[in-house]
């Protein structure tokens, strides 16, 4: 399968670049090649001009005799061309057989330089040759009395930099085909990797959480890969909680709900007595009740779980718990549950709205409920340096241990005919815990069966006087 756009884009930005920079490396060699190759031709035609001109030296003037001697002294000065001229750029002496200027003036632009005494060198690469020229005036006295010119066309030397220059551009061609086909197979490996992510997303988005993707390597793939394999767990666990408590909330709505139809169809299809039906209009509206309770904590639960930022407000423990004994009394006292506290002062807590309340009401009434008649709930308060501890303890049947790890979650009871004989929903514990949790704290529960059960509570402390002070430093 052909590469995606994107990674067949990534692929020709990757030729690209490389070969701009291959090109780039081969005009600076290239480059570098021949100032090198013009350097050692200026050495060349500096170590043969010398010679020449210190020969000359001293000389009054230069003829074609004078010259021709020092000419055929010095030997074969292995050059294309050498012309020695006077002080009017005539030539006394050329090495050229076919073009030979001897006599005639040299109109020659390095020889005009050399006359004006400066030394001339030229180098220039063309047509597979180097060809270079020199020039440098001969003086005496401090006069220039004439000027030596060489020319040297090298086509070894001009060999030598066609040839790098040949191996540099076939190298890069064979490395710029070697990154293309690298680029075109990462591309390839690259989109099957992701067209595997890709197809995991399809299948996600289709409700299809159970498929993993397995991918080898430590990269961004396969961190991604991990990523959404986790994504899909977590997914797949809250779908699958969603449908529980649909299911769960369902079971629960649709018992009062059938209870009330039982009994309303059972008051217009059958003649009964007054008392009867008044005992009839009764339960439905306990059962009436019990949905109401039921709606109210739900729509609790919903509010915690979303809750965004809420203002917190300092709290003291000890109020909230005599505020609660005294809501409950009427609840304890029907069944002659005693109502205690060992609460220590200044346990203060930030809570957010009336969240303290919330735990602490819901902790006491499931032990109002829960209990013995003529049993006991204590409550009990402590604080440390960091932390609040509150304990809510009661004398009831307490709960399985089999059953202890599952009392926090949505509808669950341990007796569910005694649950509902007590109005319980099942959701009291649930909310307890996501205020906890909220609110930055823990919840534990320890209990033994038949000798009662204990919730314990652990909120930060809030120390007045530790936030006061951090408030006065500037």
């Amino acid at each position: 399968m052909l590469p995606s756009s994107s990674q067949l884009r990534n692929a020709l930005a990757y030729v690209a670049i490389t070969l701009l920079a291959l090109l780039f490396l081969n005009l600076y060699s290239a480059r570098n090649t021949r100032t090198l190759m013009f350097q050692a031709k200026y050495t060349a035609a500096q170590d043969k001009l010398q010679p020449i001109v210190s020969a000359f030296s001293g000389l009054d003037a230069l003829t074609v005799e004078n010259v021709e001697q020092v000419i055929s002294v010095l030997g074969d000065l292995n050059v294309t061309r050498v012309i020695v001229t006077d002080y009017e750029a005539r030539a006394l002496y050329d090495s050229s057989v076919g073009q030979n200027c001897v006599g005639r003036y040299v109109l020659f632009e390095e020889v005009a330089q050399a006359l004006g005494g400066n030394d001339v060198f030229y180098c220039v690469y063309d047509s597979g040759a180097l060809e270079s020229r020199a020039a440098m005036p001969v003086q005496t006295d401090g006069a220039t009395i004439g000027c030596v010119y060489m020319m040297e066309y090298d086509t070894a030397q001009g060999k030598i930099i066609a040839d790098l220059e040949r191996t540099f551009l076939r190298g890069s061609v064979i490395l710029e085909a070697a990154i293309v086909l690298a680029s075109v197979c990462f591309s390839i490996i690259s989109s099957g990797r992701m067209r595997k992510i890709l197809t995991s997303v399809r299948l996600a988005r289709e409700g299809e959480y159970n498929y993993k993707i397995r991918m080898r390597g430590a990269d961004e793939f396969s961190k991604l890969a991990a990523e959404f394999n986790k994504l899909t767990e977590r997914l797949q666990a809250s779908e699958s909680a969603q449908r529980q408590f649909i299911s769960d909330a369902s079971h629960e709505l649709k018992t009062p709900l059938a209870s009330i139809k039982l009994l309303s169809d059972s008051i217009l299809q059958n003649d009964m007595d007054t008392a009867t039906m008044r005992e009839f209009v009764a339960d439905i509206g306990s059962e009436s009740d019990r949905l109401t309770r039921m709606a109210q904590k739900l729509l609790v639960l919903n509010r915690t779980e979303h809750a965004v930022e809420l203002e917190h407000e300092v709290v003291d423990a000890e109020q909230v718990v005599s505020h609660v004994f005294r809501m409950l009394i009427p609840l304890a006292e029907r069944r002659e549950i005693h109502l205690t506290g060992d609460l220590e002062h200044g346990c203060l807590v930030l809570s957010a709205e009336d969240d303290l309340y919330q735990i602490l009401f819901n902790l006491v009434e499931n032990g109002i409920k829960y209990n013995r008649d003529g049993g006991s709930v204590h409550v009990k308060l402590r604080r440390t340096d960091d932390d609040v501890t509150i304990t809510v303890e009661d004398t009831g049947a307490g709960i399985p241990r089999e059953a202890l790890e599952h009392i926090f979650e949505r509808f669950y009871r341990v007796d569910k005919a005694r649950s509902r004989q007590a109005g319980g929903s099942g959701l009291g514990l649930s909310i307890v815990r996501e205020l906890v949790a909220r609110n930055l704290g823990t919840i534990d529960v320890s209990s033994i069966e038949g000798s009662g059960t204990r919730f314990t509570v652990v909120l930060p402390y809030f120390d007045m006087e530790r936030e006061e002070g951090h408030d006065e430093e500037p």
